[in-house]
């Protein structure tokens, strides 16, 4: 179940909400009351560190200056004073002043506030700082020539590179209304930027809405992600054509692909031949309501979904990674036939392992108690696991650690289905 599927059937259609649209609208309620979109402004990243005598600490900051000469000479003398080494800088300039971005080298002992504090007194105004990593001393041009390759290697790719690209920030697609001509709220084409929010017409004709609330997107950053999206545009649907073949404990071979919208009319093939029971468990409502939502399902413009293929080319077994906002979601279905064989567990690493690679810090499941499927092979991943049951439905929440992609991708390396 996707919160991000409901949230377009509201648009789209003024008929009462159905149990699935119900139950969907009490599990996003609760997670938005659990979680944030965004922190404060005045959100430094991190608890402050321990002084280390003779540690340096690295910093992202940002900072308006007045457009006139001599400013930005007087902004790095008062960082200087405070030995604060600049790293890089970027200037987005604006209709009045330049918004000045920093990578900052301090030293341990001195804080973030006395960092602000000295860019005050220079003149900076408007700043906002978070502690920094090595991964932010790659230069801005590079960055951004890494997330083109990845985005024109995969359709799927392009919300994850739009959040690589402007930092924390919730993406959110949303398709063209029915025989309309224009995206949804009457998004030009070339996008529309309003302080901390930006909207961009997808390829497909939808909308991309990427909010940062705590921090305003600049034109820089509105001109870099209308051209990530444009590539995408440019290049067309494409999904990547690797393949894993894995045998099953009784000897036969499965098949492990990416699917897509061509993958249509197998999916409601499977469909067709699960129980009612096995449709409820995976979207939560009336069965007939099952094959409405394959097509977003299966796009990879709101997450990644795997096909599982037997050797005669039979689709038994979807798994799905979707975006949702600024949180992931896995979900599977399998055919009933070809369940309790292990196909379940192995899906749900993979796409969880594809999750970590993304750099997704957790994923979630919604699901039932009674599904003891779904909830055995959360428990198989062997990650820290949080459950919440809301209107009768269960939320599992895996929280991700950078090693998880790497143990999954080697469990799955030489592993068989069992």
């Amino acid at each position: 179940m996707t919160r991000e599927v409901t949230h377009v059937t509201h648009l789209n259609d003024c008929r009462p909400a159905t149990p699935w649209q119900r139950v969907t609208a009490a599990i996003h309620a609760w997670r938005t009351r659990r979680h944030e979109h965004a922190p404060p402004t005045g959100y430094t990243g991190s608890p402050a560190p321990e002084p280390v005598p003779g540690a340096n600490t690295l910093w992202r900051m940002r900072t308006t200056v007045k457009d006139e000469p001599g400013s930005l000479a007087a902004l790095c003398a008062g960082l200087a004073e405070q030995r604060v080494d600049i790293l890089s800088l970027q200037t987005h300039p604006l209709a009045e002043g330049t918004v000045d971005e920093f990578l900052l080298r301090a030293p341990g002992e001195l804080p973030a506030s006395g960092i602000s504090t000295a860019v005050r007194a220079a003149g900076g105004t408007d700043t906002w700082i978070e502690r920094a990593d090595a991964h932010d001393l790659v230069d801005a041009p590079t960055r951004v020539l890494g997330l083109a390759a990845r985005t024109a290697l995969d359709t799927a790719e392009l919300p994850l590179a739009l959040r690589q690209l402007l930092g924390r920030c919730t993406i959110r697609s949303l398709p063209a209304p029915v025989g309309g001509d224009r995206a949804p709220d009457g998004v030009p084409v070339e996008g529309a930027l309003d302080d901390t929010v930006m909207r961009l017409r997808a390829p497909e004709g939808g909308v991309i809405t990427v909010e940062r609330p705590y921090l305003p997107f600049t034109p820089t950053e509105f001109a870099r992600a209308r051209a990530l999206v444009e590539l995408d545009a440019r290049l067309g649907p494409r999904v990547p054509h690797g393949r894993d073949v894995l045998t099953l404990a009784e000897g036969r071979d499965i098949t492990v692909r990416r699917a897509d919208p061509r993958d249509l009319e197998a999916a409601r093939a499977m469909h067709e031949r699960c129980s009612d029971r096995t449709l409820k468990l995976r979207y939560h409502g009336p069965v007939g309501d099952a094959d409405r939502y394959l097509n977003h399902l299966l796009s990879p413009r709101f997450g990644r979904t795997l096909a599982v293929q037997t050797a005669s080319g039979r689709v038994v077994g979807l798994g799905h990674l979707l975006w949702d906002g600024d949180e992931t979601e896995v979900a599977l279905v399998i055919e009933d036939a070809w369940q309790r064989r292990g196909i379940g567990g192995v899906l749900l690493r993979k796409l969880v392992g594809m999750a970590a690679e993304a750099g997704c810090s957790s994923v979630y499941a919604v699901t039932q108690a009674s599904n003891t499927g779904m909830v055995a092979a959360m428990r198989g991943l062997g990650l820290p696991l949080d459950y919440q049951v809301e209107e009768g439905t269960l939320v599992i929440t895996a929280r991700l650690d950078e090693p998880v992609a790497e143990r999954l991708t080697s469990e799955l390396g030489n592993a068989s289905a069992s």
